[in-house]
């Protein structure tokens, strides 16, 4: 294809501008074409960044930066993703009905327009569309898609990204029960809307009248949640932040029906707020971003703080911690994951169930799971895939993402993950003992497995490319001092995976490194997991730390 000129970008922009409903983005599109007319040569570059590709409809559906033009998040291209989708279900129906969508959305910016828009697109291509009563955490609408038994459900969200991106989250039902898109459908909805976007302007979609769930629908979520819980034994005392997001309305009332005393609240973060004024980045994961619930927990004596990310499908978890200068320690996901896979591998002892976790979560689920008599499934990276695990009981991965409730919800669930945790937490608390004596138990009883990663964003994504072709192409021999044994290229397909941009090295005494590029985010990855199993808890502390370090420190200088 040849490369594009100012004047064919202009043509594009002025083409876009014409078919764009939303009158924000239309001006500001206008003001950089009245520049590159002038022979600004950073208006030529912004408009060349916005036209010369096209937002890629992958992994998470849609995800980039709210602005105009094709590369960017925007009420034309939502309506083009409406449409596509909608041709996809239609086309591959096999019911005498009309196909059917849930639609959902949080709180951050444009979130409702472009849920509305969804709808409308998708009504008008004769599909029955149902928008959520109001702005709502991203489980309810992946619960939504099975309860109310709909061919399909959209999300409109971009969950813990930085505040200006939004993003589009497809959901199939039928088969799929409600597990997010995987392929072939996510080539063949690609497709459909490249075909939309390069055949109709978003002007001449026809768009229809959507119905509105009811409250029923979140009535029962938060009934089917509450349910994951026992009765508390004892009362914890926690501190609960919605890091500017919509999990808090949601989470109260299945604390309430689950019967645990209200937490105190990180106040200035319980509200919905897309400008997320308090953090730099919504994610609990980044340095800094649970300051202030560690300040609420140090004032209110807490036992547990409870964090979910702004559409809620992620959990955070920390405890007091003297070590910590601030008194409270974030616990991996790693680290939650375990303990909560523990739990669910007890009470499902003696009967079948399969634990799964992501390949770059660490493998002490594994563990778990032959300890008790239950299958184990390592998935690629994402909960479509996890959440398709057979006969699944339980999965995770890393990045504090936990399906505790697949009989209701094939995602992860920042709101039953709590559930069960702060469950785990009143039976610990009722027998005298804390979630870090329960990580000592872990430990003793199935090794110390410990974990770390390392993230490097990148602004130029050939980075990652060339990252990792040198790591194909010259392979280390060792890594801090500790031997490889093998090097597995995902690439080709390994252990019944589809194939995948992943490096897995494996070394001398069971400790594991996976490379991979980020699938939401400009970063490369590196997860880094060493086990000790054998002499006492501080021997077998020392032993996994030692080898982490070594591990990151070596990884480090390979990758920078």
């Amino acid at each position: 294809m040849p490369e594009l000129t100012d004047a064919d970008r202009i043509a594009r922009a002025e083409a876009w501008i014409a078919q764009d409903p939303d009158p924000e983005t239309r001006e500001e599109l206008a003001a950089i074409v009245a520049r590159v007319r002038e022979g600004d040569a950073a208006a030529s570059a912004d408009l060349a960044d916005r036209f010369d590709a096209r937002l890629a409809f992958g992994t998470a559906g849609l995800r980039g930066e709210i602005a105009a033009g094709p590369n960017r998040m925007n009420r034309v291209l939502v309506s083009q993703g409406a449409a596509g989708l909608a041709a996809h279900l239609v086309e591959t129906s096999t019911d005498a009905a009309a196909p059917s969508v849930v639609v959902g959305y949080d709180g951050r910016r444009n979130s409702e327009a472009f849920a509305r828009d969804v709808a409308e697109v998708m009504a008008g291509a004769g599909l029955r569309a149902i928008l959520l009563p109001r702005l709502l955490p991203t489980p309810v609408l992946a619960f939504a898609v099975r309860h109310l038994g709909t061919s399909a459900g959209v999300m409109i969200t971009a969950s813990h990204n930085p505040p200006n991106d939004n993003g589009m989250k497809v959901y199939l039902g039928g088969a799929d029960q409600g597990s997010q898109i995987v392929a072939p459908a996510d080539a063949e909805i690609a497709a459909q809307i490249d075909r939309v976007a390069a055949t109709v302007p978003v002007t001449e979609l026809p768009r229809g009248a959507f119905e509105t769930a009811g409250e029923s629908v979140v009535d029962a979520y938060v009934d089917a949640t509450a349910a994951v819980a026992s009765a508390p034994a004892a009362q914890p005392r926690v501190v609960y932040t919605a890091m500017h997001g919509v999990g808090w309305e949601t989470m109260r009332r299945v604390l309430e029906a689950a019967g645990f005393d209200a937490p105190s609240l990180v106040a200035e973060q319980i509200e919905p707020d897309g400008r997320f004024p308090t953090v730099s980045f919504p994610n609990p994961e980044e340095p800094g971003a649970m300051d202030l619930s560690f300040a609420a927990a140090r004032a209110a004596g807490a036992d547990l703080v409870i964090a979910n990310d702004p559409d809620a499908d992620r959990l955070a978890v920390a405890i007091p911690d003297a070590a910590d200068p601030e008194g409270y320690r974030r616990l991996t996901g790693n680290e939650v994951g375990l303990l909560l896979g523990w739990q669910v591998a007890e009470a499902a002892a003696g009967s079948h169930g399969t634990l799964a976790c992501s390949i770059v979560s660490s493998p002490g689920l594994e563990a778990v799971a032959r300890a008790h008599g239950l299958d184990f499934r390592a998935t690629l990276t994402g909960f479509k895939w996890i959440s398709r695990a057979p006969d699944l009981v339980f999965g995770f991965e890393e990045a504090l993402g936990y399906l505790v409730n697949p009989g209701t919800v094939r995602d992860k669930d920042g709101i039953s993950a709590a559930i069960a945790f702060l469950s785990l937490a009143a039976r610990l608390a009722a027998e005298g003992r804390t979630i870090a004596d329960h990580l000592d138990d872990f430990a003793l009883r199935f090794g110390r497995f410990d974990s770390s990663q390392v993230s490097i964003r990148v602004t130029d994504l050939s980075r990652i490319a060339d990252v990792m072709a040198r790591l194909r192409a010259e392979p280390p021999s060792e890594v801090g001092g500790i031997a490889v044994e093998r090097i597995d290229d995902l690439a080709v397909g390994v252990d019944g995976h589809p194939p995948s941009d992943v490096l897995r090295l494996v070394f001398e005494g069971g400790a594991r490194v996976m490379v991979r590029p980020s699938g939401t985010e400009p970063k490369l990855k590196v997860y880094i997991d060493a086990v000790a199993t054998d002499g006492s808890l501080e021997e077998r502390r020392v032993a996994a730390s030692d080898a982490v370090a070594r591990l990151e420190a070596g990884m480090r200088a390979l990758v920078s």
